[in-house]
């Protein structure tokens, strides 16, 4: 039955060759993967969200280089991932920052927003290395050792940068 097309809706409906290859490329998958999220431990869930999406495809036939489609879905799996934590990581850090949603006055509002832009005006001042290493640690989560490896600097080295990143931010916070 190999290289049939189509095949009936069934739970052995993934195309054979995809899923050999899969489990054949795994461990270049989860390095790629890790590389493009830093390192991160949700590696494992995306070659799974590769597996799942593998399942979808109807004619593997159709595909003119397996392989490469198989890297490139982990690669845009990943990417969005990464976009993902960020999002949820920004939302977090607003909400830190700011509180929990109360009923402000129109006054209050304003000067919250005020508060917003210059923090976030500040951080887009950081110099560099801080904001990179800011960004790793506060919006993307990694580890300040992880961020230490990645960037080949000591720990003391990335602790220094949050901690002038967050002085930065709360005199920007404080209108200072």
């Amino acid at each position: 039955m190999a290289g049939a097309g189509m095949r009936d809706c069934g739970e052995d409906e993934r195309p054979p060759g995809l899923a050999e290859l899969l489990i054949r490329e795994r461990p270049a998958l989860l390095r790629l993967v890790q590389r493009i999220l830093g390192g991160d431990h949700a590696a494992e869930d995306v070659v799974q969200a590769v597996w799942l999406k593998l399942r979808n495809v109807g004619d593997a036939s159709a595909i003119d280089n397996p392989r490469a489609y198989l890297f490139k879905l982990a690669a845009n799996l990943a990417t969005d991932w990464g976009r993902e934590r960020t999002r949820r990581s920004q939302l977090l850090a607003e909400h830190y920052l700011w509180g929990p949603d109360e009923a402000l006055s129109a006054e209050e509002q304003a000067m919250a927003q005020d508060e917003l832009q210059r923090v976030l005006a500040a951080a887009g001042r950081l110099p560099e290395p801080t904001r990179t290493i800011f960004r790793l640690n506060r919006l993307q989560g990694l580890t300040q050792a992880e961020i230490a490896r990645r960037l080949g600097v000591s720990v003391t080295t990335v602790e220094n940068h949050v901690r002038a990143a967050l002085q930065r931010l709360a005199h920007a916070r404080a209108g200072r």
